[in-house]
């Protein structure tokens, strides 16, 4: 018996255009054309179900916003007919009756967690089209994308934004900028392609300058700077956890408040410190800031420190910091409770948050 899932599968390119032309015929100006591919694949994977929390989290933070900003939520099932219809015709002899029904279930469960969603969505764009203008691999499996948007975006440093790829439409992954707003609007992307990550892979092995991609609506991870303090701070990065909190960075240079900034970069080898030069630049700008590279796995790199970040990072800890952790899960996994046990206040503790 065919599945949801192989139906979709074996919907072609076309079935976006498609999908705009039903929707078109039924509530003409509903959509903009050029929105609808996006649009199409987004709710159509959401329908799908079956994504890791953190790709479910991105589609309804970006249809909750669609839906909101386009005023979509009267004319809902009018959207969910014509995708069902658009779907039915191009996964022909694929949509029998049973798989209708299945299909018709999916959705009703997808449109209420996007009603769910556009309830809790702020006001603004859904979605921003950028352009990459720069692609470098500083390591075999990272790369620093560097994208202007056709419109401003509107971010905050420690933010994360959904990111997708027209090559793989209705994925998306979480991004956080490595900068502060720019005068030119461009924004900084750091990405490692991970095991299993279809996206990350894309953008790292196959993205190109010239390609478009697509950045959903900022989001919060629990890094931003608290605009009321100015206490001392220590980063700990590991990883591309580093885009976030160098973004701290630049914002605290953009604006001078006298607290002192400790950035500990973890990395297994030297080779794996993917951002040498623009944290060396840092370091020879900003008198108050101290990078301390430290690497769980090259005993020939002296004299940086030896061992994980966290561990090199509480040997480089004094009262009164507020402390903010960003790497892979094996670095963040019991993290907060061992600086708890440690006597620094739970307040004080900012750890990059997943979007589970």
């Amino acid at each position: 018996m065919p599945t949801l899932t192989a139906a979709w599968a074996s919907v072609d390119d076309r079935a976006a255009g498609d999908f705009w032309c039903t929707l078109e015929d039924r509530w003409p100006g509903l959509l903009r054309h050029r929105d609808a591919p996006l649009f199409f694949t987004a709710l159509g994977r959401l329908m799908l179900g079956g994504d890791d929390p953190a790709n479910r989290a991105a589609l309804l933070r970006v249809l909750g916003r669609a839906y909101r900003h386009f005023d979509l939520l009267p004319h809902a099932t009018t959207i969910g007919d014509a995708l069902l219809a658009t779907v039915a015709r191009h996964a022909h002899p694929l949509w029998t009756p049973q798989l209708a029904t299945t299909a018709e279930r999916a959705l009703r469960r997808a449109t209420h967690a996007v009603r769910r969603a556009a309830s809790q969505a702020g006001d603004g764009r859904a979605w921003w089209h950028v352009q990459v203008i720069g692609h470098d691999r500083p390591s075999p499996d990272i790369a620093i994308l560097t994208v202007r948007p056709w419109r401003r975006l509107p971010f905050q440093p420690g933010q994360a934004v959904p990111v997708c790829t027209p090559r793989l439409p209705g994925h998306w992954r979480w991004l956080s900028p490595a900068n502060v707003p720019r005068a030119d609007g461009t924004v900084e992307l750091h990405v490692r392609a991970v095991p299993g990550g279809t996206v990350s892979h894309q953008l790292v092995h196959r993205v190109r300058p010239g390609e478009l991609l697509w950045l959903g609506p900022p989001g919060d991870a629990g890094l931003r700077l608290d605009p009321a303090r100015a206490d001392d701070l220590l980063l700990v990065a590991g990883g591309t956890g580093l885009a976030p909190l160098r973004a701290l960075v630049e914002q605290v240079a953009a604006a001078p408040d006298g607290r002192r900034v400790t950035l500990v970069v973890g990395a297994r080898t030297f080779t794996d410190l993917y951002d040498a030069i623009a944290l060396d630049k840092l370091q020879c700008a900003h008198d108050w800031l101290t990078i301390v590279p430290a690497f769980s796995d090259d005993p020939c790199a002296e004299p940086a420190e030896q061992g994980d970040a966290l561990t090199i990072a509480l040997r480089h800890h004094e009262p009164g910091q507020e402390i903010y952790l960003c790497g892979p899960p094996a670095m963040l996994a019991g993290a907060r409770p061992r600086l708890l046990a440690l006597g620094i206040p739970a307040a004080r503790v900012h750890v990059a948050q997943s979007f589970a």
